[in-house]
């Protein structure tokens, strides 16, 4: 599958769920074209002053790769500075968050792969 830039959507997310402020997500893979192997891949760009509350992971896990600027996260609470090219996996039970306090926009890709479970 190619997928062309003009073809990936973007959709606006405003305090909702795990949401406070405002988010963009760039939609560049649905779960279906990934063949439900995952269930995001995104690349999401986090204003100053929005953040993505703190919520577990369990029975999948999630990548964030930071593209752009600067941005505060927990992971199991330990919180940390994160900048380009740094990132962070959490999952199995695992709880993390992300938050823009700079005056700048950060920009990260984050993935969500669902685990298999074994029987």
């Amino acid at each position: 599958m190619i997928k062309n830039k003009q073809d990936i959507r973007i959709e606006i997310v405003e305090n909702s769920g795990n949401i406070e402020g405002r988010i963009s997500k760039d939609i560049i893979l649905t779960p279906a074209e990934m063949l439900e192997r995952a269930s995001m891949f995104n690349i999401i760009t986090l204003p100053s002053g929005s953040r993505i509350k703190e919520h577990p992971h369990i029975e999948d896990a999630e990548i964030y790769y930071i593209l752009e600027g600067e941005a505060e996260v927990t992971d199991n609470g330990t919180t940390a500075t994160m900048r380009a090219g740094d990132v962070m996996f959490t999952g199995d039970g695992a709880r993390h968050s992300i938050a823009n306090h700079s005056g700048k926009d950060v920009r990260f890709l984050a993935c969500i792969l669902r685990m298999k479970n074994e029987e």
